[in-house]
């Protein structure tokens, strides 16, 4: 089967830095829906459009194609009092956005009696190189298509 729209895809994918540098490296596969539903980076779900179990894929992706741009709006000085005891470095905390939108905020240091946080992915900000190689392909199911994200082995689970 070819990937095309409402596919779950399975993948094994590793991404590494402009130097080659392993960032991520999928040990465990992947699954999305294919076909628009903003499960992977666009380009990706572009280049991957028609290949089929056993094909590879190498992209390379800028910032704005990847884990966007930083966003230094998403970088927060707090002081450590608001905070519930136990607040370590390289924990997460949800919080919300200028414009009130969710955002998963990891602590970067602390230092005093203030906690450093960063809302931006890791990644942001870096061109990174992708490579993709797909594992399986099948057509989704109408719960997945109405959820917009594959569900089962490698997937999302209620």
């Amino acid at each position: 089967m070819q990937i095309a729209k409402d596919t779950v895809v399975t993948i094994s994918y590793r991404i590494a830095d402009a130097l080659g540098r392993l960032l991520e490296g999928g040990k465990e596969p992947a699954a999305y829906l294919h076909g628009g539903y903003d499960n992977t980076f666009p380009k990706l779900e572009a280049a991957l459009e028609g290949k089929q179990p056993g094909d590879q894929v190498s992209l390379q992706l800028e910032p704005a194609d990847a884990f966007g741009e930083r966003d230094e709006a998403l970088v927060r000085t707090i002081p450590k009092s608001e905070f519930p005891p136990g607040v370590k470095v390289g924990g997460q905390l949800e919080g919300t956005s200028d414009s009130g939108q969710p955002v998963l905020f990891n602590v970067m240091k602390i230092k005093g009696d203030t906690v450093h946080l960063d809302g931006n992915h890791p990644l942001a900000g870096k061109a990174v190189k992708i490579s993709v190689k797909v594992v399986s392909v099948r057509a989704a199911t109408q719960d997945e298509i109405q959820h917009r994200h594959a569900h089962g082995s490698g997937g999302h689970h209620h």
